[in-house]
This record gives structure tokens, sequence and C-alpha cells, in this order.
């Protein structure tokens, strides 16, 4: 019930406010990476403008997932810092918006490589600073645009946010193995995966 109030208020306002939102769900769409139905679920907490997670991207993420990614599956939950990052919640807007379009994980990839050419001084990104990188992924850009500046995505994105708060997660990047938090390292990540492997049971289809 208090979902379906959240969505029709969602849904009010922005018809208020004149967006079209034909096509586009205010749901998160974006996809778990490596094997969804695998026996051990990797979860982390990021945030797009946080340095740490770029460095945390290249040298924990990628690897981890190269060795166990028909192993284990991995959940990304946005977790904006705003009060730090003041750009965090446009390019997480911006990323629900790729993953509409199965582009999720590309886009998460782009973000990261290009994030240390972000103007810093910035209050929010512009269609002009995020379009040419969704164009480059070959997105419908007219529903980009529209998803974007419709800020549809941002209820969703809270959402995480505050779930992560109430799971006690303090900042970014945050790695939990089956639930439990474990330090930003490769090694201990990589141990915890084997530890989960042995003990897990197969997950019902």
């Amino acid at each position: 019930m208090k979902k379906t109030i959240a969505f029709l208020s969602l849904s009010l306002l922005l018809a208020a406010c004149g967006v079209d939102t034909t096509g586009i769900a205010s749901e998160s769409a974006k996809p778990p990476r490596g094997n969804p139905a695998a026996r051990v679920v990797i979860t982390e907490y990021g945030d797009f403008e946080c340095p740490a997670c770029r460095v945390a991207h290249t040298l924990i993420t990628q690897p981890l997932m190269q060795k166990y990614g028909s192993q284990v599956r991995l959940d990304f939950k946005q977790f904006p810092l705003l009060t730090l990052h003041p750009l965090a919640m446009s390019l997480a807007e911006a990323s629900e918006c790729a993953a509409d379009q199965g582009k999720f994980w590309e886009f998460v990839d782009t973000v990261y490589d290009r994030q240390l050419a972000l103007d810093r001084e910035q209050k929010e990104m512009t269609a002009a600073d995020i379009e040419p990188w969704a164009a480059g992924l070959g997105l419908d850009m007219e529903l980009f645009g529209r998803c974007t500046s419709s800020h549809i995505k941002r209820q969703a994105i809270m959402a995480e946010f505050d779930a992560g708060r109430q799971a006690g997660i303090a900042g970014t990047p945050t790695f939990l193995v089956e639930g439990k938090k474990v330090n930003n390292d490769l090694a201990e990540l990589s141990a915890a995966v084997e530890e989960a492997l042995k003990n897990a049971a197969p997950r019902a289809l």
C-alpha cells in the first residue's frame, strides 16, 4: 500500500511538472553482475563520485568478478553521499536510466573511467555533461534524456540509501558477502567468498 501511494505521489508530481515519463519506470532495472542464480551473493554499496569507489572498482570488484563471476552474484546498491559528493545523485540517476536500456554495468565502467575528469565545483551534472557518455554506449538518447531530466529514479535511489543506512552502512565503498561486511581488501573478500562457497547450499531456482 505504501509503495502504491508513493508511486502515485511521484506520478502526480511529475505530471504537475510537465515531464513526459512515457515508457519510463520509477523502479530500478539494474541487473546483478555475474551469475544471477549463484549460491553466493556479494553486495556493494557505492557512490559514483567517491574516489575510493573508483579505486575499489579497478583493484577489487573487477578482479573479484573475473575470478568468481560464474560462482557469485554481485548486487550494486546506490549510496550517494550527497553532503560530500554533490554530483553523486546525478550520476546515480544516469546509471539507473542507463539500466533501463540494459547498459547499467557499461555505464558504471564509463563513470569510473572518467571520474577524474569530473568538475567538482559543479553542484549537479547537466545533460551536456552526461549525454556524451550515454551516446557512447549506444543508448536511445531521447529516452535517456527524458529519464534523467524527470528525476524519476531518485526515489528508488534513496530507498536503497535508506535501506543501507538502516543496515549499518556508513560509507563507500562497502562490501558484504552473504550479508556480512568484509574489509575493502581483495584478499579478504576472496577468502570470504571461498568460505561462503564451501558453506552455501544450492539456491532454489
